[in-house]
């Protein structure tokens, strides 16, 4: 009975049916956030809404039933476990805000389809180096605050009076988001040389640390690629190597099959 729960769970018409469940509570939940379409059908989309996290609960039981303890040792298993876990918790009263958790049920696609597990497992992979880049990034950010708290603070103390406001200011340069007309060019008004200051600074940070970003994101996503390729491969290796085998076995028998037809013809 495992074995046939654990095969249904496990088949390509039984994800397919848990994506396009997802899909629909996802296209209902949004449709949730309008009033004229809850005034006129929101009972049906409440409804929805509970069979499909009855089906959700189901599909998990059965999980769990087919796995056994197992289940606990898979990542995704665990993140599809504590999404439905938080849609079931009460949202009335001191909970309501748990209501809009519910959205939280779309991210279960992550775990069901595979190209979304192998984009996070690469981000999770490029964590360590992106570690690094953040530190060295916090760096950069805290000397040109500094620096830029010191020369144009006096002048500016909206933008960098302080080292948190120079810190955020900074930031906002580094997205390129009204940087120029915004900040840069009147500072420049009042200190024509300031470009030797802000100009260095996006170099630095913008076409360089974040670069550096897409980088360590990239490689570890080829790496990731690269690691499922090859077991692919070596799976592939297995199974030939397990068909030459029986191939080989075959052969034997087929001789002494041979060997005692002409002894007894003889």
């Amino acid at each position: 009975m495992r074995n046939q729960v654990k095969a249904l769970v496990t088949s390509r018409r039984w994800e397919i049916g848990i994506i396009s469940i997802i899909v629909l509570n996802a296209v209902t939940l949004g449709l949730e956030t309008s009033p004229a379409v809850m005034e006129q059908i929101g009972g049906i989309l409440l409804f929805f809404d509970r069979v499909i996290l009855g089906i959700f609960v189901v599909e998990l039981i059965l999980r769990l039933y087919a796995h056994g303890l197992r289940f606990f040792k898979d990542p995704w298993s665990i993140f599809d476990f504590l999404i439905v876990g938080i849609s079931l918790m009460p949202a009335s009263g001191a909970f309501t805000v748990l209501r809009s958790l519910r959205i939280l049920r779309v991210l279960r696609l992550i775990s069901v389809v595979p190209s979304l597990r192998r984009v996070i497992g690469g981000l999770v992979a490029a964590l360590p180096g992106m570690g690094s880049i953040v530190v060295l990034m916090a760096l950069v950010f805290y000397v040109f605050a500094v620096m830029a708290t010191k020369l144009y603070g006096e002048t500016f103390p909206d933008w960098f009076g302080d080292l948190g406001a120079s810190l955020y200011t900074l930031f906002q340069i580094m997205t390129l988001e009204s940087w120029s007309m915004g900040i840069v060019r009147p500072v420049m008004e009042v200190y024509p040389l300031s470009w030797l200051f802000f100009v260095p600074f996006i170099l630095c940070t913008a076409f360089t640390v974040l670069n550096l970003f897409i980088g360590i994101i990239v490689s570890a996503m080829q790496e990731e690629h690269d690691a499922e390729a090859d077991a692919n491969r070596q799976a592939i290796h297995d199974d030939t190597g397990l068909i030459l085998e029986e191939v080989k076995a075959l052969r034997a028998e087929l001789q002494e099959l041979r060997v005692k037809v002409v002894e007894r013809s003889t």
